[in-house]
């Protein structure tokens, strides 16, 4: 892990981000490093195609040749994509990739956990998404369709990154499947505590605040005449929306992958920690969740709306929950580290009920306990993850997403990227669709730069990454389509 972000993400991240050294290392992957069998076994993404003997010449330090998607349709939206291995900090590429189009299925009958069957991959089959429309997954629909872009970047070894790229967008797939209901229903706010009333943005404005304030009133802690009344400031209930549920899935994805490594890491031989960079497409908006030191950038009209930050705990909602969750007898046993739409109450333990923590923006469910009955420590609203809404703006040909790990953005600004992606998209047939993996390839050819005496040099004779750079880019034209 470098060192600018390891402080930051460590405790927060323990199996994903921690085990990082200063920056990488091959001794994490070398055969004879553990007696453990390998999780995974190590090679580049799938959709590049490539054969044993292919991985085996792309991993030279002196050549670095660029390695591009040769089949336009082995991704969705003709999204293009490139990758070089670095110039020598470790034997292997530590970055991975992953890209797939998921269609997520109801639960079955009577089912009360996550089913993992339930869920489909339509990449091989469907490889630029046809029929697979943004808004088609409304109205009670049996399937939830997500399109899932992510890139991962090794530090000490690259197992981590190779479990990640497998794994993670399993771990969404299951907690989006565990809201789909609500996600079906437009216009439908997720309740406060399941098997409530659901509220609906159908209903009129004066049916609506008589049904939510019946439902804070009904036997709420703070009502009139209720025992052991809570301070008032409790009493209003936080709304929450259908798309902080996707945050919150996205989220708890990303603690349950670093759980799952952790755990993993007793039983297999996987090497070091990474960063993660995703981005999940569904229902028409784009949501970016980040680990790490990559970064995502939109591109549209030739100007730069940034998609992703650092990982670090931004707010003083986080800062606070962190300090309650490490040290409760600060607390005094009187507050919880959680916060919840309203004040918890006693007949409700056992229900599933709206929540959050530090380490998240969104919210997502879980069962009530009875330490979930003390005071809350936070109310109020934290940061929320990048979210971009897609289907609600017109793309040209020339709008895109650029995601890169950090081999990219060390040696190029935001403005850097935007102004060659730019110039190069403005020189090729629109209707071309391997322009998008050209302009990625053009990209890390900018960053990587040319080898000279004094080692790799880009414009300006400044010094070239030598990190693994991958990158892709996504034109979004095709979100307003679909």
């Amino acid at each position: 892990m470098l060192t600018r972000v390891k402080s930051a993400v460590a405790n927060l991240m323990g199996g994903m981000m921690a085990g990082g050294g200063g920056g990488g290392g091959a001794n994490g992957d070398h055969p004879g490093g553990s007696d453990l069998p390998l999780r995974f076994a190590y090679g580049r993404p799938e959709f590049l195609g490539l054969s044993p003997d292919e991985v085996e010449c792309s991993a030279d330090h002196v050549a670095r040749p660029i390695l591009i998607l040769k089949e336009t349709r082995r991704l969705p939206w003709a999204t293009g994509y490139a990758e070089v291995i670095n110039a020598g900090k470790s034997t292997l590429n530590e970055d991975q990739a992953c890209c797939e189009v998921l269609v997520v299925k109801r639960r079955p009958a009577g089912s009360c956990t996550p089913n993992r069957t339930s869920l489909t991959r339509r990449r091989s089959s469907l490889p630029n998404g046809e029929g697979l429309g943004l808004r088609e997954n409304l109205d009670g629909s049996e399937e939830l369709t997500f399109h899932y872009w992510a890139l991962f970047d090794g530090h000490a070894g690259s197992g981590a990154a190779v479990a990640a790229s497998r794994l993670l967008h399993h771990h969404i797939a299951l907690h989006l499947q565990e809201v789909m209901d609500i996600l079906c229903t437009p216009n439908l706010l997720p309740p406060t505590c399941l098997g409530e009333e659901p509220v609906n943005h159908h209903l009129t404005p004066t049916s609506q605040r008589a049904l939510t304030r019946a439902a804070s009133l009904r036997g709420a802690a703070g009502a009139p005449g209720s025992p052991s009344a809570p301070p008032t400031r409790f009493f209003t209930e936080k709304k929450v929306s259908q798309e902080s549920l996707v945050i919150g899935a996205i989220e708890n994805a990303f603690k349950d992958m670093d759980v799952q490594i952790e755990k993993e890491k007793a039983v297999y031989n996987i090497s070091g920690g990474c960063t993660a960079l995703a981005v999940v497409c569904l229902l028409g908006k784009l949501y970016v969740g980040n680990a790490g030191d990559s970064r995502a950038i939109i591109i549209r009209a030739g100007e730069v709306i940034p998609m992703s930050a650092e990982f670090t705990p931004e707010s003083e909602r986080q800062r606070l929950q962190f300090l309650a969750y490490m040290q409760p007898h600060l607390l005094g046993n009187e507050f919880t580290h959680l916060e919840f739409p309203r004040r918890v109450q006693r007949k409700e333990v056992g229900k599933r009920m709206l929540y959050r923590d530090f380490t998240m923006s969104g919210w997502a469910y879980k069962t009530i306990e009875d330490d979930d009955l003390k005071f809350p420590l936070i109310y109020g609203e934290g940061k929320k993850v990048r979210v971009y809404p897609l289907a609600q703006c017109e793309h040209g040909a020339d709008d895109v997403l650029v995601l890169g790990t950090d081999g990219l953005w060390d040696v190029l600004s935001n403005q850097e990227v935007n102004e060659a992606v730019t110039s190069f998209l403005s020189n090729c047939d629109p209707d071309d669709q391997h322009r998008y993996t050209m302009a990625a390839q053009d990209l890390i050819m900018r960053a990587r730069g040319v080898l000279k005496d004094r080692g790799w040099r880009i414009s300006n004779d400044r010094l070239g990454s030598g990190d693994d750079i991958s990158v892709y880019i996504i034109p979004l034209m095709y979100g307003n389509t679909h």
